[in-house]
């Protein structure tokens, strides 16, 4: 007997039918004597209309409302989908994340997971249930309900499976597992067998939707197995773990595109020391992610400054413009300007460790392509560059041609 951890996506729960066929596929497990805990997420499309019904009421609600508002998505997944397994003559409970013991810090709308006492999860099972967990939520030790940011639920079900020592974690998603690019903009992006974590989470922090970036590191922290596969259909998916000497033969893993990306530039900085720290650290106070950052070489004009460009995601844009705003006389700047009209391609693979050139082949083949590179960016084992976003799909389909073929 096995303990089985399951994530469903929105896309997986869209319909009541859909949750009917992850009733079915849960009562397979069942059947071959496994423990099985869902976790999952609102119903496609949930979210988004929450979202804009705040949105009717004030143009910024406070971050704790949202959190509240938003909670009630998953809530609901869980109840429906505890009825369809009531309805097959399944015994089931339904948690929301506090119920499942999922403490939060008290950051609203991007908490982080500071512990899980899953004593209820455990109760259920041994009374031999199946436990439907609500994902992306969780609760402070005050009591207040915190949602964990985009793709919350992935860290639920991560985070789920290091607290109960589960013997398998599977991400279920619209997906057959992880591509060597996004298969609808690039149609010869072809399914991995295996991916090491440290790929996927650069992939997963550079666009590629299939996880969220923090729930890999969450994975690899606690070393967490885990499959992403699909739930519309029983072919095997992509199985991410620790990478191997094996993965490291393949230089190029995938290629991402991130379209969810603005730059922000501030005109003539003071170039002295501090100046970065002033700019920085109310964005971090603020919990907006800084991705990349370019400054430019400094100019003399009676007082040396520069003008500094970073990134953040265009969800976070209307925030750090507000916050610089708020800083201008501190910060000394002249003027604050911003750009959504980008996108982030990168290349991404462990065998860039051991491999040289790449970044060489990627400008060329970008030049060869008439695309202009705004920002680059480089880990030891990716690349990234800005470019316009009507070069975005243009340069991946380039790029993944170049580096994977098809």
């Amino acid at each position: 007997m096995a303990l089985i951890v399951q994530k469903y996506g929105g896309t997986s729960v869209a319909t009541t039918d859909r949750i009917k066929a992850v009733a079915q596929r849960v009562a397979r497990y069942l059947s071959q004597g496994d423990q099985v805990v869902v976790v999952v997420s609102a119903m496609s499309g949930v979210t988004d209309r929450l979202i804009g019904m705040a949105k009717e009421m004030m143009d910024l609600p406070t971050e704790r409302e949202m959190d509240m508002l938003l909670a009630t998505g998953e809530q609901t997944t869980i109840a429906l989908t505890a009825m369809a397994l009531h309805a097959m003559g399944i015994p089931a409970a339904s948690l929301t994340g506090a119920q499942a013991g999922i403490t939060t810090d008290g950051v609203h709308s991007k908490a982080k997971i500071r512990n899980i006492t899953p004593a209820q999860v455990r109760a259920h099972l041994d009374e031999g249930k199946v436990v439907i967990v609500a994902g992306f939520q969780g609760r402070t030790n005050e009591g207040q309900i915190t949602t964990l940011g985009r793709g919350g639920s992935d860290l639920t079900a991560i985070a789920m499976a290091a607290a109960l020592e589960a013997d398998l974690c599977q991400i279920y998603t619209d997906v057959d597992g992880v591509y060597t690019a996004d298969p609808r903009v690039v149609p010869e992006a072809r399914k991995l067998e295996e991916i090491s974590y440290d790929e996927m989470l650069e992939l997963a922090s550079s666009g590629a939707k299939v996880m969220q970036s923090r729930s890999v590191e969450f994975a690899k922290k606690f070393g967490v197995i885990f499959e992403v596969r699909s739930s519309l259909n029983d072919n095997p998916g992509t199985i991410v773990k620790e990478s191997s000497a094996d993965m490291e033969n393949v230089v190029v893993r995938g290629v991402s595109l991130d379209k969810n990306q603005a730059k922000v530039t501030l005109e003539n900085v003071p170039d002295h020391p501090g100046i970065a720290a002033s700019i920085f650290k109310p964005l971090s106070d603020a919990s907006v992610n800084v991705d990349m950052i370019v400054q430019n070489v400094s100019h003399d004009g009676g007082q040396r400054s520069t003008d500094l460009s970073f990134t953040v995601e265009k969800t976070d844009l209307a925030k750090a413009l507000k916050v610089l705003e708020a800083q201008k006389e501190r910060i000394g700047y002249q003027q604050i300007t911003s750009d959504e009209n980008i996108c982030k391609l990168s290349v991404v693979g462990v065998g860039m460790r051991s491999h040289s050139g790449v970044a060489a082949k990627l400008f060329e083949v970008l030049s060869e392509a008439g695309v202009n590179i705004l920002m680059i960016s480089t880990s030891e084992i990716k690349i990234s560059v800005v470019v316009q976003a009507g070069d975005g799909e243009s340069a991946l389909q380039k790029a993944h041609h170049a580096f994977v073929g098809g």
